[in-house]
Order: structure tokens, then C-alpha cells, then sequence
């Protein structure tokens, strides 16, 4: 393709997100009534910022929401670990996203909202911080940003990089905007050779298969251990609905009250917070008694125990809920939504049910099924059914192990994705 369509598509894209911008500031405001941090430093938004420019050379490393940030957690501490010196600027674009990457941050780092993808704002990111390289973790390629970093001589990294049948087709068909930003790609680090074939059809045009960098996430001991104290005192089977979208809870529901009494203790944690209320109310008008996670401390509280439904409307709890539960149904998978990241589930020990909806970790899902550590069905219907199965099943240890030694055969994808990052940032790694 010549450079004229491209720069035609490029500029079409500027022109329609500049005439945007106030409606996108204007959805920003309204989030941030019920999740405030969507309300921070808004001129970061738009690459306004206070105060005198840092010092350059920091490493950027930009993860957009909290699944992300918490999979950039283990290259952080390898990046660290191969060179203690090195300063990160971090970038979020969800409210929650960069609330987890406080705890990723050391004396030295920074911490800013990715700006949208104007071509102003990109360049006004980009003289602020003159960072020595870029690292966008697994989808994150956008056209404006590509550009001006290409212009800026920054070199960019896609780490941890995946792309689904359905996201490589939209590709193509945007292939004039996306391609192009594809080509300018330093590097991508792809999780499984298949997302590698698609990101070289894209235009990529140095791809190594990294591995999956959240294989190497390890849950936090005190979590693991508070949930297995929480299910020893529910003092029946617990059933997790682990990481749902929208629509996918009042099938849910429909499925679960069609069971016989007595049924297990049924463990509901929504992906977005936004949604806690919403889903509290389908949980109600199902018939059902609900708990909020929210309402207690270190332990569930009496009526707890006698309740229905506990609603897990917390956030980085979900080793907690995964060592609480007997076994997953997996979130995203039961729609067409391309599921959640399972290898979370395996690493804290929990059977995963799925549905037939996971383009979006399809390398990670054979995977686990091959390992015996989950089970794929046809429906939502099918996967209460499996789920209320395992919670009887006398083998269930052995599912236990399985799903632990999946998680623990995959690690070491961080080690080698920071000597990488390191080399094109200039930055020796420690000796």
C-alpha cells in the first residue's frame, strides 16, 4: 500500500478523535462520579502537564487496565532484577489499572495517564518524558502514538503480545491506519507463535515468541491463605463466577436457581466495579440472598455463611477468590467475548470450567485442557452442571494439581523479555 492512502487514513483518524475529545473528556467525568480516579490530573488525558519535565531516559511501559498492570508485574521486577538502576514511567488508561501500578513504583519512577491518541498529544507525551524506550503490553498499538514515536526515535516494544482471529481481521480491515503502526514496532514479543504469524501478517517486522508473562505471576501467600480459611468456614462447596461481563450473570442466575437444594455457596466477582450494584441486583431479584465482600473485613461475618450469594465487589482480591472456591466458571468464555485470563485460576490451584468463547487466550485454553486442568462446555447450562460435578468429585485433588503444575510448567517469560527490552533501551543489564 503507498504512503498516500496511509497518511489519508492517518489524518481522518486525528481529525475524528479531535472532534471527540469533548465527548471522550466528558465520559471520563461522568466514570469518575462512581470510580474517582477516572478524575485525576485530566489534563494528562490530553498531554498537559504541570510542574518541570522530568529527567529523560526513564524506560516506559505502558499497561492499560488492570489485568495489565498486574501482568507487567513480573517483568518490572525482572527489569529490576537485570538493572537495579533503571527508572519506569509508568502509563494507564483505567482508573484501576493505575491505582495497581502504585505498587509497582520505586523512588525515581513516574506515573501518568496515557494521553489520547492525537497527534499533539502524542508528541507533548513524548518531549515530556523522553523516554529511552517503549513498552505497550499485549494489544495496545495505536496509530498516532506509533507515528510520533517513530518521529521522536524512541523504540517500541509490544510485550506480551497476542492478537485473535477476530482482532488480526479487523485489522485487515483497517489495515491502512493499523498496519502502519504495526511496521513501526522496534519489536513485538508474542505470546504463542500463532499471535506471532498474525502480528509479521500485520506488518511487524521483528517477532519472537516471548511466552506469556502471566504464567510467571506469582499470587500472593497471604491471599492464598485467607481464602482457603474463608471456604473451610463456609462449611460447604464454593462455586466461583470468576471475572463476568455484562450479560453473562442473568444466565447465570437462571441456571444456578434451576439446581436442587442444597447448592453450594455461589461466589459472583465482576470484571468492572462499575457494574458491583447492578450485579447485586440481578443476584436479589433471582430470589437470591447476597453478601458484599465490601461489608466485611479479614472475614466473612455470620450471615454470611447463611447467605445465598457472596458478591466479590473488591479489588486485587482475586487469588483470594480463587483459593476460596472449589472450582472457576470462567468469565467472558460463556459469551462471545473471548473469556478471561485463566492462568491466574491454575497458578492459585482452582479448576476452570470455560465456555466455548476464549479467542482471546485460545493458546492458554488448550493448553490448560490438555493439561487437565479445565474443562470446556457448550453453555452456561452445561457449566453449572460441570461445576456442581467437580465440587462432588472425589478426584478433585488431582484437578487441584493438575491446574498447579500447568501454571508452574509455562514460567520464565519475564527473565527473557527484560534482557530484550534492555538491549534496545540502551541500558546494560546488571552483571
Amino acid at each position: 500500500m503507498s504512503a498516500v492512502p496511509q497518511r489519508a487514513a492517518r489524518a481522518l483518524y486525528a481529525a475524528l478523535l479531535r472532534a471527540a475529545t469533548p465527548l471522550y473528556l466528558l465520559r471520563l467525568w461522568r466514570r469518575g462520579a462512581r470510580e474517582p480516579g477516572y478524575r485525576l490530573a485530566l489534563g494528562e488525558r490530553l498531554g498537559v502537564y504541570r510542574g518541570e519535565p522530568p529527567p529523560p531516559g526513564a524506560l516506559w511501559l505502558h499497561a492499560v487496565s488492570l489485568g495489565e498492570t498486574r501482568a507487567a508485574a513480573p517483568l518490572v521486577a525482572a527489569l529490576r532484577e537485570q538493572q537495579p538502576s533503571i527508572r519506569l514511567l509508568l502509563t494507564h488508561g483505567t482508573a484501576t489499572g493505575r491505582a495497581a501500578g502504585q505498587s509497582l513504583l520505586r523512588p525515581g519512577d513516574l506515573q501518568a495517564w496515557l494521553p489520547y491518541d492525537t497527534p499533539g498529544a502524542a508528541r507533548r507525551f513524548l518531549r515530556r518524558f523522553r523516554p529511552s524506550a517503549g513498552v505497550l503490553m499485549e494489544t495496545e498499538l495505536w496509530p498516532a502514538l506509533m507515528h510520533e514515536a517513530e518521529r521522536a526515535g524512541v523504540p517500541m516494544v509490544l510485550a506480551n503480545a497476542r492478537l485473535s482471529e477476530r482482532s488480526a481481521r479487523k485489522g485487515r480491515r483497517l489495515a491502512a491506519l493499523l498496519h502502519p503502526a504495526a511496521r513501526r514496532l522496534t519489536l513485538a514479543l508474542a505470546q504463542t507463535a500463532i499471535d506471532a504469524q498474525r502480528l509479521r501478517d500485520a506488518g511487524a517486522p521483528q517477532v519472537v515468541v516471548g511466552g506469556n508473562l502471566k504464567f510467571d505471576m506469582t499470587p500472593p501467600l497471604a491471599l492464598l491463605e485467607r481464602g482457603r480459611a474463608w471456604r473451610q468456614a463456609a462449611g460447604r462447596p464454593v462455586v466461583l463466577a470468576a471475572v463476568t461481563r455484562e450479560g453473562e450473570e442473568a444466565p447465570l442466575l437462571e441456571a444456578w436457581c434451576r439446581t436442587a437444594a442444597p447448592r453450594p455457596l455461589l461466589l459472583i466477582v465482576p470484571r468492572h466495579p462499575q457494574r458491583f450494584d447492578e450485579v447485586a441486583a440481578l443476584v436479589a431479584s433471582a430470589g437470591l440472598s447476597v453478601v458484599r465482600r465490601s461489608q466485611w473485613g479479614d472475614g466473612p461475618p455470620a450471615e454470611a455463611m447463611q447467605a445465598d450469594v457472596w458478591l466479590g465487589d473488591s479489588m486485587g482480591e482475586m487469588p483470594l477468590y480463587y483459593a476460596c472456591a472449589d472450582v472457576a466458571l470462567l468469565g467472558g468464555s460463556f459469551a462471545p467475548l473471548g473469556g478471561q485470563n485463566l492462568i491466574e485460576a491454575a497458578a492459585c490451584g482452582c479448576p476452570v470450567v470455560m465456555g466455548p468463547h476464549t479467542f482471546n487466550f485460545a493458546q492458554a485454553a488448550e493448553q490448560a485442557l490438555a493439561a487437565g486442568a479445565a474443562l470446556r462446555v457448550a453453555d452456561i447450562v452445561a457449566g453449572v452442571d460441570a461445576a456442581l460435578a467437580m465440587t462432588l468429585d472425589p478426584q478433585r485433588e488431582d484437578w487441584v494439581r493438575r491446574s498447579l503444575d500447568f501454571a508452574a510448567a509455562h514460567r520464565g517469560a519475564a527473565q527473557q523479555m527484560a534482557q530484550r527490552i534492555l538491549s534496545l533501551a540502551s541500558v546494560p543489564p546488571a552483571r
